[in-house]
């Protein structure tokens, strides 16, 4: 069963929105107050802020995929009040995105011990039963979840998907009729429900469903691979491959479509469009075993023998005892002239089927060849006796009533090995709908603009090699300070490890008693720049404002301190909006600080990089272009620069320039960039 995760029609959030903050409006000016009050709160006011503000920043962490951090901050709370359930909740939210899905049910099992009356919590534990194969519990957890929140359409369409997979196809099928009843518009429902009759074998009903799936949303990819798989089941080539060729226009990255568009193309002679196909499928997915094998037997036909030769090396090297594979390598040795190879793979497979008597002719052959003739003779008299024996004939190679044959993968019959593969069983990308999204850790490349640089206690790493950003500002606190930690530029936007994270709030920690020990304000402002920068580090962006805004009052001169803040406010603005607030004003503030950096250092180059960050993010491109042409006639070997700048000018349709841009960050180190060149491309085409 493969299970995939779509977002809701409702462009719901990973969080539930009755879980939201949004984060409040506290001027520059009042925040250095408002934290001097804070101290002068009573215990338990205090402690109900921190639990507040841990709950808020491990919020602010999930939004931005940040798993691993955002557990540290909801463990915090969890030692705090290990009553409530909303802590319990959300660890097990990044536990699910993290592929923990036992510890997720075992978070969320927690929560509902602590409030059994969220529908989300039932939602999120069906789905970590779900990728466990435990079906029938999230069959329960589903029933919970709609007597809680009957009108929630989702619920009723993944049960019944789970129906479907422990094969009750009856229960399936009403669940289907209930879900028409409530919401005759959607469209997956009816493609449910053809899948639900192709498991019973009846193409028939199957088909009719999958008409009426199109008619209301004729743009769904899924539906169209469907129809494609009951044309592929009847062997109607052409309209296969007119169906998978829109299922390919609507979702273009999936791999199977296009290695059963092969098999139809082949089979309507297109060789052409079928190699083009098996190309396409390898490189979306280098090591599909059905790509490599059927394009190695179409180059085999072609008389492509050496690129043949390659692909079947690949599927051997992949599954060293396909021996169907390893005779065909044999007759293309064989046909290119190394005799002794060929020999080598005949014989693999002699040993394996000793009464496989094209093989021993074959390897007579190749020995006749070499001068051998002693054992090609006993192979010679072997394949007599058996013709004398049993009237058995050898079989021809690529003749017509075979060429078009198909054999499944799991078979093993060495008489077939000219025969295309297909998969023993067809596999239905079925989604299942919910809030939460697909996992960070597994994405490929993409197209994201480079991060802000910022303040950190950590050297820049760019994918290749560390070093370190020089900044004279930086160099001259880091001497002045004489601290044993160092403040240096960071563009990384990776997650934090659990020994970094723990490290980072030790940092924070260490860094206020080292503020509270301290009374002249020569002595904490430095301390607060440094804890600005660990609280940026754990995402308490907050926190790292009030700390930065105390630092300006002190030094209004330090450009760096503006454009930090600047950047905290951009991440917290990002949040904020997603829960639907309003960020004009803040985004205002934001600006206004990176320009003030500029304009406090206007030879720095990664003052105006940021700054041109801040556009890019705006789809201001021609002013990012700009800023981003500043850092680089400021630092002509400013990788990030170029990767972004090439970004801008593709968004803004100068694919030129911006492939220019990105093959100088690629050649500078940044190699993402040659991916994102190659998506352009392939975009444009």
């Amino acid at each position: 069963m493969r299970l995939f995760l779509r977002q809701s029609n409702h462009n719901r959030q990973a969080c539930p929105t009755v879980f939201g903050w949004a984060p409040t409006a506290v001027s520059r000016v009042a925040r250095p107050l408002a934290v001097l009050f804070l101290l002068l709160l009573p215990g338990r006011m205090l402690a109900q802020y921190n639990t507040d503000r841990l709950m808020e920043s491990g919020q602010v962490a999930m939004h931005y995929q940040d798993y691993v951090l955002s557990i540290q901050y909801f463990n915090r709370i969890i030692a705090l009040k290990p009553y409530l359930y909303q802590p319990w909740f959300f660890r097990g939210v990044d536990k699910y995105y993290l592929d923990d899905f036992v510890g997720s049910e075992d978070d969320v099992t927690h929560a509902i011990s602590l409030n059994p009356y969220v529908n989300e919590m039932y939602e999120l534990r069906a789905l970590a039963r779900i990728r466990q194969n435990k079906l029938s519990d999230a069959i329960a957890d589903y029933n919970q979840a709609i007597a809680l929140m009957p009108m929630t359409r989702n619920y009723w369409y993944n049960r019944a998907i789970c129906m479907m997979n422990l094969k009750d196809y009856d229960a399936a099928l009403l669940q289907t009729d209930t879900i028409a009843q409530k919401w005759r518009d959607f469209a997956p429902n009816y493609s449910l429900k053809a899948e639900i009759y192709l498991q019973k074998k009846d193409t028939t009903e199957a088909a009719k469903w999958l008409d009426k799936s199109l008619e209301i949303d004729p743009y769904d990819g899924d539906t169209w691979t469907t129809r494609a798989y009951i044309s592929l089941s009847r062997r109607q080539w052409k309209d296969a491959d007119a169906e998978l060729s829109k299922a390919i226009h609507l979702k273009p990255k999936t791999v199977g479509n296009y290695v059963n568009r092969a098999l139809c193309r082949y089979n309507i002679n297109n060789l052409r469009g079928a190699m083009e196909d098996y190309d396409q499928a390898l490189s979306l997915d280098p090591n599909n075993f059905l790509a490599h094998y059927n394009r190695g037997l179409l180059r085999m036909q072609l008389g492509d023998d050496n690129r043949a030769i390659t692909d079947f090396d690949y599927v051997i090297k992949m599954e060293p005892q396909n021996f169907m594979a390893i005779f065909n390598r044999a007759l293309l040795l064989d046909r290119t002239g190394d005799l002794k190879g060929a020999i080598r793979d005949y014989s693999a497979v002699i040993a394996q089927f000793p009464n496989f008597w094209t093989g021993l002719s074959y390897r007579a052959r190749c020995y006749r060849r070499l001068g051998m003739t002693a054992k090609a003779e006993l192979d010679e008299f072997r394949i007599f006796k058996a013709q004398m024996d049993k009237h058995i004939g050898i079989q021809q190679r690529w003749s017509k009533s075979k060429i078009k044959q198909l054999r499944k993968r799991s078979e093993i019959d060495p008489d077939k090995y000219n025969q295309v593969v297909v998969d023993d069983e067809v596999h239905y990308q079925h989604e299942f709908k919910s809030e939460y999204r697909g996992q960070v850790q597994n994405r490929n490349v993409e197209v994201t603009f480079l991060p802000m640089f910022s303040m950190s206690f950590q050297s820049y790493h760019n994918g290749v090699s560390s070093y370190q950003v020089y900044d004279r500002s930086l160099e001259k606190f880091n001497s002045t300070t004489r601290s044993a930690r160092h403040l240096y530029l960071n563009c990384a936007s990776g997650q934090l490890s659990e020994t970094l994270s723990k490290a980072s709030f030790d940092l924070v920690d260490s860094l206020s008693r080292a503020i509270s020990s301290v009374s002249s304000m020569k002595a904490v402002a430095p301390l607060v720049l440094m804890r600005a920068a660990a609280y940026t580090t754990v995402q308490d962006f907050e926190a790292a404002i009030n700390d930065l805004t105390v630092y300006i009052q002190y030094d209004p001169n330090m450009a760096w301190a503006y454009s930090q803040r600047g950047l905290c406010q951009v991440k917290l603005n990002d949040y904020a909006a997603s829960k639907g607030t309003d960020t004009r004003s803040t985004q205002t503030q934001a600006h206004d600080d990176l320009v003030k950096a500029v304009s406090l250092d206007p030879d720095n180059a990664y003052l105006h990089y940021n700054l041109g960050n801040f556009y890019a993010a705006n789809a201001d491109y021609g002013k990012a272009i700009d800023e981003y042409t500043i850092a680089i006639s400021k630092n002509a070997n400013f990788a990030e620069a170029y990767y972004n700048r090439g970004l801008a000018r593709m968004k803004s349709d100068n694919h030129k320039g911006g492939t220019a841009d990105l093959s100088k960050a690629g050649e500078l180190g940044l190699y993402d960039a040659y991916s994102i060149i190659k998506q352009f491309s392939a975009s444009k085409k």
